[in-house]
């Protein structure tokens, strides 16, 4: 009868001391919210998730700043969550479900101190470095396409350096990549540009805004990502008042795609800007090509 007794009591008590005695697994992030100015391991993590995802295209260095706040906002809108720049834990759930890391592998490349990036699916080997080719613009550069008119562009310091390139094929939703070679982020994003920037102007004016855009990338003197170019200071209107994230329509989608297959209306413009609003005497000075609706196009 004692053993019985002693019996139930094992059974009883174990299952509260295997919880007690078992170290709890941390899958990736500790419990904080992560936000605009905050360091250390968890940015790191966020960074290279966010890279691996193809919404990021910096240096992995554990510093929060604004090319990571607008590539959280990116992945954000594109999941369906709440788009506020904010790694709270529904944001974090859904970024590990969606990515890997490799936290050895990442910590060891900052402990060498380099620039490091890392792309996941690549060889590590070609991980190592960021490209050579993402030319910082002059200060002319910086000057608005479409010009704003209000100046009140000092937020969009924040904007630089989130990344659409990189796909994975289990990521919810599938960033299929489209004609040659954008992703369905880059598609979504060019088509928020041009719905904010030219919705109400002819189709061929819509086309010629995304062919702008896409010869930007191909410039040596602009950001060579989509989102970089859109989000570079000062470079578009819709971003400074948040046209940007519009829902674009159908006929913005359609607009992309015919410039990403070779359709450019402009005559490989770089810039733009409406006559009856521009104010800077500098874009008066660009080489005009041709207008389109009410914008001019430029080299």
């Amino acid at each position: 009868m004692k053993q019985l007794k002693l019996m139930i009591i094992l059974v009883t008590c174990l299952p509260l001391f295997l919880v007690y005695v078992q170290p709890s697994e941390v899958k990736g992030f500790t419990s904080q919210v992560i936000q605009h100015g905050a360091t250390g391991n968890d940015v790191i993590e966020l960074q290279a998730r966010l890279q691996y995802l193809g919404f990021y295209n910096g240096n992995i260095d554990g510093v929060f700043g604004w090319g990571t706040y607008w590539a959280l906002r990116n992945f954000q809108y594109e999941f369906g969550l709440d788009i506020d720049g904010l790694a709270g834990e529904e944001t974090k759930a859904k970024l590990t479900k969606a990515s890997n890391y490799d936290k050895n592998y990442v910590i060891e490349q900052i402990e060498k101190g380099k620039d490091f990036t890392h792309y996941g699916g690549v060889d590590k080997n070609k991980q190592t470095e960021p490209s050579k080719n993402n030319k910082k613009p002059n200060n002319q550069n910086n000057t608005s396409a479409n010009e704003n008119n209000n100046n009140n562009s000092a937020n969009q310091d924040q904007n630089k350096n989130t990344d659409s390139t990189t796909n994975e094929k289990d990521m919810e939703p599938t960033a299929v990549n489209v004609p040659q070679g954008f992703s369905q982020n880059d598609i979504t994003l060019m088509a928020n540009a041009v719905h904010g920037e030219a919705r109400g102007e002819p189709y061929e004016g819509q086309v010629a805004v995304a062919a702008v855009i896409l010869n930007r990338v191909e410039s040596p003197t602009f950001p060579n990502t989509v989102s970089g170019v859109i989000f570079e200071p000062r470079a578009f209107t819709a971003v400074s008042d948040g046209q940007i994230w519009l829902t674009p329509n159908d006929s913005a989608r359609r607009a992309v795609l015919d410039a990403i297959n070779g359709w450019d209306p402009t005559g490989e413009a770089i810039y733009y800007f409406n006559p009856n609003t521009a104010t800077s005497s500098w874009i008066w000075s660009r080489p005009q090509i041709k207008q389109i609706g009410k914008h001019i196009f430029c080299m």
